[in-house]
């Protein structure tokens, strides 16, 4: 099931629920947040780290807790259902490869959890008035490259690149973020062609939890005073990468992409 069904069943469910493979899960997560914003009615992500057929499979379990919170009325939005937790779509990502809480919920606390068949609400939920429409969005950019920088990388592979067809790079870069070398290094000067040549570029840390703080070292400082990119702060990777794309589905104008890449969505992005 994708956002076109979603969007053509609407009316017709109080909430839906997706089954989904656990190793692209978060992404998909992601990109539904984007492609279906405001949805008064929820839509769950789950799925299972052992197959159904396995007598210690978590599949059941996984499936009874969604359709619990799929059913519920103050349930709204996409959210991940995992392992007795609810996640914002855009808060999830799998640390774990095969124990069952395989998904925490990245600088964000989860907004429920499931025990005994019983949902326990961290946060109040969202409030929508009757008759409230969700927006669909139909479209998502796949040509995204994403570019881990590790000690010594040299900068060709960024000049050998803008051959091809990309539209922006995402770079995770290092702590707080910024680039090797500042604003006048080698890194960042090929970062300089790249934005000329029209693409765009969003700055995030490797770092898995507290996100990045471009200002608070030169390094990152003077690249942003410099040069255009964007920033991620505190985003998941799997946030960041699929709202660029669904971005640049919307906009190839470069102030459309800053104003559009800034604005939150379903608390994806906490400055």
């Amino acid at each position: 099931m994708g956002s076109g069904t979603i969007e053509k069943c609407y009316r017709e469910y109080d909430g839906f629920v997706v089954t989904h493979g656990t190793d692209t899960m978060a992404y998909t997560t992601a990109a539904l947040s984007y492609l279906i914003q405001n949805s008064p009615k929820p839509v769950v992500v789950t799925g299972s780290q052992k197959s159904m057929a396995n007598n210690d499979t978590d599949a059941k379990r996984n499936l009874i807790h969604s359709f619990l919170y799929a059913a519920d009325p103050d349930s709204h939005d996409v959210s991940l259902v995992f392992d007795g937790k609810v996640i914002l779509g855009t808060r999830a990502r799998k640390e774990r490869s095969k124990s069952y809480n395989a998904f925490a919920s990245v600088d964000y606390p989860e907004t429920a959890v499931i025990r005994n068949r019983k949902i326990i609400r961290y946060l109040p939920p969202k409030q929508y008035m009757y008759g409230a429409e969700p927006v669909f969005y139909h479209k998502l950019e796949p040509r995204i490259l994403l570019l881990t920088l590790i000690p010594g990388m040299d900068t060709v592979v960024l000049d050998r690149l803008q051959a091809e067809e990309y539209r922006a790079l995402i770079c995770q870069s290092f702590g707080m973020g910024g680039l090797p070398g500042g604003s006048e290094g080698a890194l960042a000067k090929a970062m300089g062609n790249w934005l000329s040549s029209g693409r765009s570029i969003l700055m995030m840390t490797q770092v898995p939890y507290e996100g990045s703080d471009m200002s608070v070292y030169q390094v990152g400082k003077e690249l942003k005073d410099q040069y255009p990119v964007l920033e991620a702060y505190n985003m998941t990777l799997e946030a960041a990468v699929t709202k660029m794309m669904w971005v640049l589905g919307e906009t190839n104008d470069p102030y459309r992409i800053r104003e559009l890449f800034y604005r939150t969505v379903q608390y994806d992005l906490i400055q």
